[in-house]
């Protein structure tokens, strides 16, 4: 695993080797005490979620507020989406923008979004198994979200509108004025 930073404070792209063979082929998903080594602190993941999404589902943008806020270290077992992480920790420099990036199974690549981004991401293949681990429980009572087309935000999900596959949760939460 090859961890790389991007411009936002402690978003990092995880590249995992790949070791193929006349089988098929091998590779770590994570590594625990490497990535703590990388990020020079410890992390508990608690729960693992697996998603099936289809074609042109959005999914997002959600986050837990504290003290249930999560952290999410995001993989695609098969398919396409293009993943998108908003930063909405008000000390950051990047505070207010979003980062996106394709993640397949081809490109063998996860993302890691620590607390205080919101999340979401769109299928772009016919549909895509997404595996996710978080290092907090979920708290309904905490959940919470940012509409997708938020016109401050600007997200450019690479689609018409139009075709986009949206749960009306998604479709009905609070703008990003905060």
């Amino acid at each position: 695993m090859k961890f790389f930073k991007t411009d936002f404070k402690d978003l990092i792209i995880i590249k995992h080797n790949i070791y193929f063979d006349k089988r098929g082929f091998f590779k770590v998903n994570f590594k625990n005490a490497k990535f703590e080594q990388f990020m020079n602190k410890k992390f508990n993941f608690c729960q693992q979620n697996s998603v099936k999404s289809n074609l042109n589902v959005l999914r997002g943008l959600h986050f837990q507020r504290e003290p249930m806020a999560q952290s999410k270290l995001i993989s695609v077992t098969f398919g396409k989406i293009l993943d998108v992480a908003v930063d909405i920790r008000k000390d950051s420099m990047t505070y207010g923008k979003y980062f996106s990036r394709i993640l397949s199974a081809e490109n063998h690549e996860s993302i890691f979004i620590p607390r205080g981004f919101a999340h979401g991401y769109l299928t772009l293949s016919e549909f895509a198994l997404i595996n996710y681990h978080v290092d907090n429980y979920y708290d309904q009572e905490k959940e919470d979200g940012i509409p997708y087309n938020d016109s401050f935000l600007n997200i450019d999900w690479r689609i018409p509108h139009e075709k986009l596959i949206i749960s009306e949760k998604d479709m009905n939460q609070n703008s990003f004025n905060w």
